[in-house]
């Protein structure tokens, strides 16, 4: 199996495994107790939390541990929000903030969500023009996680501080890939998964600015652990892996993301030399480099993903996987029903090899031309989209 799906999830790292089972083993301990063991996996917990905020720039009692990006987006929002207040967002939001702010409006929240170009980007000064007086928040995600795009946070960071508003994002698919600095880029609330950057699954954290610690309420309810933010038990492996590979990030981050611009240039240039009507979706320039979104015109993507048995490739948020609907961020772009139906997300990451990539696109190139023919449309003609090369 050729695996590129990578903005679904990304396989731990065998670094990260290697440092989270003796926390399964001898070391077992409930990280709140007073004994020795317990005393031990605490100390392991407070060197994670201290190895996550360095990958962030913040400091580690800025670091509330959640069971992933999903839990902190719901915390920081949640936490945060009240009835009559209002909150400024974008179209294109991961489902566990545009759901989140449906309930929260449901309650009485006033929700703004401002629009996107057809590259997938925000404009800063819309989301200022979007503020108001009763603003108390603003929702905008740092990568998009279906088609990739790299949003303008540092600008609007500025905006939201100069008008006295909150600024949360949603960053899971973009910290350990692209530089965040919380403070440099006036970040407030950020959400993190540690299984986005060859972590495990089940962690993940709200970096929450200490001025903000305050205001926050908890959604959890319990024995106040996480000085009160978050109650429930650390599960230590998975707090001692979450900080491996934050550390892993830090140190490699810059030469893999090379690595993986350049896999892509391979697989998009072999594909569009092999197959007619591709298009690329979204800006290639304003990207991380292990992702790509294309429409193959003229197909239907569940069928096309059917058929490669041996390439694991999504039509976009694994989260939403069950709805029937298309995509609403391609929607969002402009992108009509019929494209948004034929459209894949591909995600290379640390473990991909060349001959992964150019295998890969000739096996999704048959197979897309199989089943042009089998519904009578052999030759489809380019359908646009931009194919500039990334600047990554």
């Amino acid at each position: 199996m050729i695996y590129l799906d990578h903005q679904a999830t990304a396989p731990t790292d065998d670094r990260v495994i290697d440092a989270m089972l003796p926390w399964w083993r001898e070391r077992a301990a409930n990280a709140h107790s007073p004994h020795a063991l317990g005393r031990a996996a605490r100390d392991a917990v407070e060197e994670a939390r201290g190895m996550v905020a360095a990958l962030i720039g913040a400091d580690a009692s800025e670091i509330v541990f959640t069971s992933g990006a999903t839990e902190a987006s719901n915390l920081a929002l949640r936490g945060m929000l009240r009835p009559g207040q209002h909150a400024v967002t974008t179209t294109i939001e991961h489902s566990c903030v545009r759901e989140t702010l449906g309930s929260l409006s449901d309650a009485g929240l006033i929700v703004t969500e401002v629009k996107v170009s057809a590259e997938g980007l925000v404009d800063a000064d819309a989301i200022e023009e979007a503020i108001r007086r009763e603003t108390r928040l603003v929702s905008v995600m740092a990568v998009n996680n279906e088609v990739g795009t790299i949003q303008p946070i540092a600008d609007i960071g500025a905006v939201c501080r100069s008008s006295g508003v909150v600024f949360h994002t949603d960053a899971a698919q973009a910290v350990g890939k692209i530089p965040v600095d919380v403070a440099g880029i006036n970040i407030d609330l950020l959400s993190i998964s540690a299984h986005k950057l060859y972590g495990p699954q089940g962690i993940g954290a709200l970096y929450c600015r200490k001025a903000l610690h305050s205001q926050l309420s908890p959604i959890l309810t319990g024995g106040g652990q996480e000085r009160g933010l978050r109650s429930g038990t650390l599960p230590t492996a998975l707090c001692v892996g979450f900080g491996e590979a934050c550390r892993i990030a830090a140190a490699e981050m810059s030469a893999e993301a090379g690595r993986l611009a350049a896999l892509r240039s391979v697989f998009l240039d072999r594909l569009l030399a092999m197959l007619d009507g591709v298009r690329v979706n979204g800006s290639l320039d304003e990207r991380i480099p292990g992702n790509l979104n294309l429409t193959f015109a003229g197909i239907d993507a569940e069928s096309l993903l059917y058929r490669l048995e041996d390439v694991a490739l999504s039509t976009g948020s694994a989260c939403s996987s069950a709805a029937i609907t298309p995509s609403h961020v391609l929607l969002a772009m402009g992108l009509e029903q019929e494209a948004a139906e034929a459209s894949v997300r591909i995600g290379f990451g640390r473990r991909t090899t060349r001959t992964e990539v150019e295998t890969a696109a000739g096996r999704i190139s048959d197979e897309v031309k199989s089943l042009r023919l089998s519904s009578g449309s052999p030759r489809v003609a380019a359908s646009g989209g931009t194919r500039k090369r990334s600047g990554l």
